[in-house]
């Protein structure tokens, strides 16, 4: 069995095994491939495995060979699953492997804009502590979120988390999600609107589909508190990125947290990068070793299941 791995430098930088994958047959391992390197480098594979190079149509009908496509994420759109389908070749994906690990990194965000842990650390460092005249000082205001609403945006398995974190740290829980849920103790479900209008911090965990892009525009962002932060671990198209960034630069609200952007590696003119308050991290709330370690053994796992003849994780069935 010839197996292709697109760009597995991600998921293993090295920390990790590709030992069981190579168990399962003829393995080429790619740490990244250009798009037009990718036709050709799957022309006899029988199972690829990509995390972010593109499958589009184009590609799948010309892999004489393919019999089935692992993507090493949760999210699959990087591939033409329906073009699989007629094809005959199923799309594995990897649902569950980041929550907690998402979730501690967006707190992790969330608490930065409170306490600008690392600012006040290169402070230290810098000599400012051994030249004060006081024992202590700030050189940013100190945020208490005890009492204060966080507003969910999605309320699946990393929302439900991160909420959960949230609670746990004094805040009330408001949520907004697309479908209807049933009442749930310590959390009042409540139309988007009302949650931009509400939440002392907006956190988006929710996908990227044509409905949620752009999801946070002006308007919305007219809605919001000027003291509010706007979290987003989810995807980078949620954010209208220029009204954003003019939000944050006209005090509109007082910061944001993102670990995900429009365009990645981002485009040098993004105005989020220099945007005021705005702490940008590159895309890693996923990539804990532990959430790696999950996504590898399950992908894995995903490869031997439709070599046993009953595919798992199918997401084009």
């Amino acid at each position: 069995m010839k197996i292709v791995v697109l760009d597995g430098y991600t998921l293993n930088p090295g920390d990790l095994s590709w030992a069981a994958l190579q168990a399962l047959g003829e393995v080429a391992l790619h740490n990244r491939t250009p798009p037009g390197e990718v036709a050709a480098r799957c022309v006899d594979a029988e199972i690829v495995i990509t995390n972010k190079a593109l499958l589009p149509r184009e590609i799948i009908t010309a892999l004489p060979q393919l019999k089935f496509i692992s993507v090493t994420a949760t999210g699959y759109n990087i591939v033409d699953a329906v073009a699989a389908k007629e094809r005959g070749v199923p799309v594995s994906n990897v649902p569950l492997y980041g929550t907690r690990a998402v979730a501690q990194f967006t707190m992790a965000l969330l608490l930065e804009l409170c306490h600008h842990v690392g600012a006040h650390a290169d402070s230290v460092r810098a000599g400012d502590w051994v030249k004060s005249a006081d024992w202590c000082y700030a050189r940013t205001p100190l945020l208490e979120l005890d009492g204060l609403t966080f507003g969910v945006v999605g309320w699946g398995r990393i929302g439900q988390a991160t909420a959960e974190i949230a609670r746990a740290l004094g805040m009330r829980i408001i949520a907004a999600s697309r479908t209807p849920k049933p009442p749930k103790d310590g959390v009042e479900f409540v139309d988007m609107d009302t949650l931009f209008r509400r939440a002392d911090v907006v956190s988006l965990h929710c996908p990227l589909t044509p409905e949620t892009k752009g999801l946070v525009n002006a308007a919305r962002l007219e809605l919001m508190k000027p003291s509010a932060f706007l979290l987003n671990t989810s995807r980078g198209p949620l954010l209208d990125e220029a009204a954003v960034a003019e939000a944050l630069n006209s005090g509109r609200i007082a910061g944001a947290g993102l670990d995900v952007l429009s365009a990645e590696p981002p485009k040098p003119e993004n105005p989020l990068l220099a945007a005021k308050n705005c702490l940008v991290t590159p895309h890693q709330a996923w990539a804990a070793k532990a959430a790696r370690a999950r996504l590898m053994d399950t992908t894995v796992a995903n490869v031997k299941a439709f070599l046993a003849g009953t595919p798992q994780n199918v997401v084009n069935g």
